[in-house]
Formats: C-alpha cells, structure tokens, sequence
C-alpha cells in the first residue's frame, strides 16, 4: 500500500495511531451486560415505547417481554416462527412470520391481520426482518434458501415493499439470501445484509474455509420509495462462526452488522471501525432505552446490553 502524500498524510497518520479496539472504544460506552440467558436461539430484538424489550426464541418458538432489569413474561406463544419486528407510523407491531410466510400487524387490542402474503400473485418466500420508512412505508427481506423447489414460487430472493397506502411490491430482486436491514439517517441509502450466496457457503462455514460472500449490500432510495443502483457497501468475509445477520444504523450514518466474532461498525464510507465483540456471537441488534443510547444484542442463547456513545436511528411514528 502506497504512503499517502500532501493532505492525506496528516488523516492516515493519525488513523494508524488509533488501533480498531480504540476505535470501537469511541463508540462504546459501557462493556456488554448479560440480562437474560438458557435459551434455544435468540432473535428480533426490538425496544418497546412502554420502556421494556421485546426479542424471539426461535427455537422455542416464543417471543417474550423483558424489562431493562431483565425480567421476563411470555409475550405470544407459539411465536409461528416470528423473527423481525418493528413498529409503523400508527405504532402498530409488525412482524416477520416466517412459518406462516407472512407480514402480520398486531393492533393495541392484540388482534392480528396478515398485511403481505403474496407479492405479484405469489406466495411470499419467508420474511426474515424488516424496517419502516418515515413516509410510512414498510421495507422486509425475503430469503428463500430455506424452502424446498416445490415450497417456492417465487424464483428470486428479495426485498419488497408495502406501501402506505397497503400495496406491496418488489423493490429488489438483486440480493442473494437477504437478511437485516436498515436506511441511513436521511433514507436516501437502504443497506441489506447478505448472509450467504448459495449452499456452498454452508459448507465452506461448516468446514471454517473462508466465505467471501458474507456482505452488505447499497441500494439509492428514490423519493418515491423505488430502489436503484446495487452496489457492495462492505465485506465481511470470515471463517468463524456468525454471518452478516441483523443491522441498524446509529445517527452519524454508522453501520451495526452482527456477524462473525461480533457486531461488525462501519462508518458511512463504508471502512470499518471495528468489532464490538460479545461473550456469544450476536443474530441481531436493535436500539432502545429513553435516549436510544443502548442497543441490546440476541446471542445464541443470551440476550446482552450495552450502552453506546452515539444514539440510534429512531423508527418512525405518526
């Protein structure tokens, strides 16, 4: 690698003088706390407005209800294979049910309605997570690497879209086997994280061989809500346990990705600024707390908090 010269100098200089730990140190503000653990796989972490997380055992097919203190009560069970969840601008829950293939909407009065089954005719493959636009909008993935050829209609792995007014549509069919995702402070930008390419990557894991397609893909959100321009925002390849999974974005436009050996951080150029690393590798990640300081991370069978420097995004409300 060349040494930079003139203006550039002064900026490499002094971000070799920072190791990534101290990088990541900036961004922290707490080590990792353990509020709750003995289950069989956790998920879809997401902070309540009445001050108390919500998160899935996928495993046990079960969500459940925690305080910050950690402690617990069953939310819904069985969960019907629940894994991502957000609310809409009305403050609805909404929700990934991936054994049902379906996007469900949970009102105040604890009724539920199917809010996307079928995209251009045909069932949906299995919506894994999803994120809400400040037009109202609803974003999900769509991964269909877990369906058998006979299960699937549809022969692409995407993110769709449900518009304000209920309408659901395609945004994109350019991801391989989609899983988080989050917009940038401005939504001009949807970040999408890609598990995997094919079931070559399942084994080239099994065996600890390097996978190189572990990344995070960049879509330009118009105006109109409409997706353009794919491109590779990041690589997280890796031959450990963990892979690019669950995602959320901080308000100076960093990027949370958990994955291999820990929550992987980017700045909005997409370097890396490091590795928040966990005493279990994380699935997913949200923000929560009264100044949305604090993100909670899903770990194996654990569930940990830690206190961060910079808040997150806030999902948007009416």
């Amino acid at each position: 690698m060349p040494f930079p010269t003139n203006d550039e100098s002064t900026a490499y200089l002094l971000l070799m003088e920072i190791p990534m730990s101290d990088q990541i140190a900036n961004i922290t503000d707490s080590t990792a706390e353990k509020l709750a653990g003995g289950f069989g796989f956790t998920e879809g972490p997401l902070w309540h407005p009445d001050s108390y997380w919500l998160f899935v055992d996928i495993q046990k097919a079960q969500v459940h209800k925690m305080t910050p203190g950690g402690q617990m009560e069953t939310f819904r069970d069985p969960s019907f294979g629940t894994n991502g969840m957000t609310f809409d601008k009305q403050g609805n829950l909404v929700i990934c049910e991936s054994d049902n293939r379906q996007i469900m909407r949970r009102r105040a009065d604890g009724s539920y309605t199917a809010i996307a089954t079928h995209v251009d005719g045909k069932r949906l493959n299995r919506p894994n997570d999803i994120v809400g636009r400040s037009d109202g909008a609803l974003y999900f993935t769509d991964p269909g690497g877990r369906l058998t050829e006979e299960e699937r209609e549809l022969d692409y792995s995407g993110v769709h879209i449900i518009a304000p007014d209920g309408a659901n549509s395609v945004g994109t069919t350019e991801t391989e086997y989609p899983n988080g995702l989050a917009f940038s402070p401005d939504e001009k930008i949807l970040y999408v994280a890609i598990t995997r390419r094919d079931a070559r990557c399942l084994e080239e894991k099994e065996k600890k061989q390097m996978c190189e397609h572990q990344l995070i893909r960049a879509f330009d959100v118009a105006s109109d809500g409409s997706l353009s321009n794919n491109r590779v925002f990041a690589s997280m390849h890796s031959a450990e346990d963990g892979v690019p999974d669950g995602m959320k974005v901080d308000v100076e436009g960093n990027i949370y990705c958990t994955g291999s050996g820990g929550c992987w951080v980017f700045d909005s150029s997409g370097k890396q600024l490091g590795i928040i690393e966990l005493p279990e590798v994380p699935a997913n990640c949200a923000w929560g707390g009264p100044d949305n300081r604090t993100m909670l991370f899903t770990a194996r069978t654990s569930v940990f908090s830690m206190r961060m420097k910079i808040p997150g995004t806030a999902i948007p409300r009416a």
